[in-house]
């Protein structure tokens, strides 16, 4: 019986592995299936087209796809090294190519928001990130007036700060641009992050769950 009870306990007290599934080629393809088939135009009222509302829905879901990952590396769920793996293997799926046809204007702009999504993760787990965020949006815009290649960089800092519980970026989104830069949706995306962080608080994974 002492036996039996001393395997028990080495049963109990291994790690047990993972099988969450983040994001796959599935998800993505019936999401653009979806989008492909919504109603973009609306019917002329106040309501919010069908089409619209699924787009942030479908930005935010691979958002929280990502964090996910981001959250049990966190809990000590994953090493270094799975944890970008696994950001990888979402970004190379969300950053493909799309199909030829009207998904590439729709879907495309969101592929773009989405770039600092994945540099942001990565620049969180390496750490040593700036905080300052007032410093880094004012630099971030010039960069952006410029068109230099720098700016992702400061979106990604920005964005670890986010992530790390630092406060961005409703007050730095200016509704009122005629002609908003990439880095203005990138500040959306990365307020759409934060919000995701938080709602993520409490979110763990019992071994073997899947999505």
């Amino acid at each position: 019986m002492a036996r039996k009870a001393s395997k028990k306990s080495a049963a109990e007290e291994a790690p047990l592995k993972l099988f969450y599934i983040f994001y796959n080629q599935e998800r993505w393809n019936n999401w653009l299936q979806s989008l492909s088939e919504a109603d973009f135009e609306g019917d002329g009222g106040e309501d919010v087209p069908e089409g619209v509302t699924m787009l942030y829905s479908f930005s935010e879901d691979i958002t929280l796809s990502v964090l996910k990952i981001i959250r049990l590396w966190q809990n000590e769920r994953f090493s270094v090294e799975e944890t970008l793996k696994k950001i990888e293997d979402v970004e190379a799926i969300v950053l493909s190519p799309l199909p030829d046809g009207p998904l590439v204007e729709v879907v495309g702009p969101v592929q773009e928001s989405l770039l600092v999504l994945f540099a942001a993760s990565r620049r969180f787990i390496e750490g040593d990130y700036d905080r300052d965020v007032k410093t880094l949006v004012k630099r971030g815009r010039a960069l952006a007036a410029e068109g230099s290649d720098e700016t992702l960089i400061v979106a990604a800092e920005i964005g670890a700060a986010v992530i790390g519980g630092a406060a961005c970026c409703a007050k730095y989104v200016k509704d009122d641009i005629e002609d908003p830069t990439l880095f203005d949706d990138w500040l959306v995306e990365i307020e759409t992050m934060g919000e995701a962080m938080k709602s993520l608080k409490n979110f763990d994974e019992e071994a073997g769950e899947g999505a």
